[in-house]
């Protein structure tokens, strides 16, 4: 689906658009989410794209963000993620894979706007970018080696040790929680709970 000739466009892009310490911070993203692929029987072409794009949109001016988001979903995006571009910068991305680079793989796109808030239902590539964000190998903070080997184990289970880290350090630093975040958690920590339930049956 994705050839070599597209990953070279995307990197030549995004070299020239973002800070080195960004670019190189893609590049571990992408690494990472090939290696997650790789372990977790997914296509590893949609997982380098998805991990090079992610942060496609992160340098640029909150309204120009907006405006970029509004022309993929419209006004249904929450209030709290419109007016934060830690939060938005995502979904303003789904813009910039599909019109400057003509992607329209669903689950990429997917991958890109939930890559920092999580959803309620994510499938197997949100859940590599979610991870690959957190684990690539210019990431260095208190308890990245246990979310490295989690997701090794188990792709739940290394989310929910994702977006507990998140929470943590939010609470720690005294920032602003989005709700949504916290539903997006609880709900995979419910389906866990129920999965273990039903095997002990």
């Amino acid at each position: 689906m994705f050839g070599e000739t597209d990953k070279i466009k995307i990197r030549q892009a995004l070299q020239a658009d973002l800070t080195p310490h960004r670019y190189r911070h893609v590049l571990g993203v992408a690494a990472a989410a090939c290696r997650l692929a790789t372990r977790y029987g997914y296509d590893k072409d949609r997982a380098e794209v998805a991990g090079l794009l992610h942060d496609a949109a992160k340098q640029i001016p909150l309204t120009e963000m907006q405006a970029l988001a509004r022309a993929s979903f419209g006004n249904s995006l929450a209030s709290e993620i419109m007016a934060s571009d830690n939060l938005l910068h995502g979904y303003a991305a789904v813009t910039i894979a599909r019109e400057r680079f003509g992607i329209v793989d669903e689950e990429v796109l997917a991958a890109l706007a939930h890559h920092t808030t999580g959803a309620l239902q994510m499938g197997v590539l949100e859940k590599i970018i979610f991870l690959a964000d957190y684990i690539e190998v210019n990431r260095d903070f208190e308890g990245v080696q246990k979310l490295r080997m989690l997701a090794e184990k188990d792709l739940d289970t290394a989310v929910l040790a994702g977006y507990d880290s998140t929470l943590q350090h939010l609470i720690t630093a005294q920032q602003h929680i989005y709700v949504g975040t916290v539903a997006n958690r609880n709900a995979l920590l419910q389906r866990m709970q129920e999965r273990k339930r039903r095997a002990e049956v």
